[in-house]
């Protein structure tokens, strides 16, 4: 888990704290690398973009403009540097960023191979509060679990692990490693953490930004509070317990083994989605939406690249 911040409005400081980020937790032999909601992109905490209800400003506008300029095409040239970069340490990675797709923002996480595929892309369902203003809203080819070497990988950005049919859509599709960045730094988060990992019998890693005044533009509007996001990323395993966090009040790269042998036992007593399930009461029925072309380029380690096509398996 990467708790760290990007500087907002700055793309290459930002491209070049991942790549420094990543080389470093993957220096510590990780396998799977899960960076913060919107690190690349960032997260404008505490701005209103001028907005009231019936009215805009044109300060506003000029910030969101800035704020856009700022994010990620996919496919175009942050975004293959990013797959670069990956596939260059040879790792799985989960890193948010704001997606520019059109004339609209996303709030995505992406899910990469260690050859730079892109293996998920996942866009927010429910922007939370003013966000709505600022970022679009996923769709249902945006519930997903995804197959990988390293197990089945599930992603949720932040308060969408307050929705509990969406959790459930997850499990059903047999999440193994739920993965849950965000930007979230309350103590209560980690207690979200800990039940998932209970309610769903999956390891549960939630990576958060730690980020100080000093990321942000000096004209950026914000308050004079050093520490801006306060971090609290951590690990839990199936039966709540903590492997790592969480950390607060600084920067980290937090680091835990995932045996997921474990999960055979941790099905005994509650399998939410099955022999602690009634279908004869309830039912859970989630739209579906045709695959969708993931990548067409893999970026090998050497920087090379090979065509192909891949997808996004349709959710079920």
């Amino acid at each position: 888990m990467v708790q760290a911040a990007p500087r907002l409005f700055d793309l290459p400081e930002t491209l070049r704290r991942f790549e420094t980020l990543l080389a470093e937790a993957t220096a510590g032999g990780a396998e799977l690398v899960v960076f913060p909601e919107a690190f690349v992109g960032g997260y404008p905490r505490g701005a209103t973009f001028g907005a009231t209800v019936g009215e805009r400003t044109d300060d506003g506008r000029a910030l969101f403009a800035r704020y856009r300029r700022s994010a990620v095409e996919i496919p175009g040239d942050t975004f293959d540097r990013i797959r670069a970069t990956v596939a260059s340490c040879e790792t799985h990675v989960v890193v948010g960023v704001i997606e520019r797709a059109g004339h609209t923002l996303y709030c995505t996480a992406l899910l990469i191979a260690p050859d730079g595929t892109l293996l998920g892309h996942h866009r927010k369902l429910v922007p939370t509060g003013t966000e709505r203003l600022i970022w679009g809203q996923g769709g249902a080819g945006d519930v997903a679990v995804v197959g990988t070497d390293l197990g089945r990988v599930g992603l949720a950005i932040c308060w969408e692990n307050y929705m509990p049919l969406y959790r459930t859509a997850l499990y059903q599709q047999g999440v193994q490693i739920y993965c849950a960045p965000t930007v979230d730094s309350r103590d209560t988060w980690a207690a979200t953490m800990r039940h998932i990992g209970v309610e769903g019998r999956c390891f549960v890693a939630s990576a958060t930004q730690y980020a100080v005044r000093d990321d942000y533009p000096p004209d950026f509007p914000l308050g004079t509070e050093p520490v801006v996001i306060r971090g609290g990323s951590c690990v839990v395993d199936p039966f709540g317990r903590f492997l790592a966090g969480p950390v607060f009040e600084r920067q980290e790269v937090l680091f835990a083994e995932l045996d997921l042998t474990v999960l055979d036992g941790a099905y005994l007593d509650l399998d939410v989605v099955g022999h602690y399930a009634r279908p004869d009461l309830f039912t859970l029925g989630t739209a579906t939406a045709p695959a969708r072309a993931a990548s067409t380029r893999r970026v090998r380690s050497d920087g090379r690249e090979d065509r192909r096509e891949t997808w996004r398996p349709t959710p079920t």
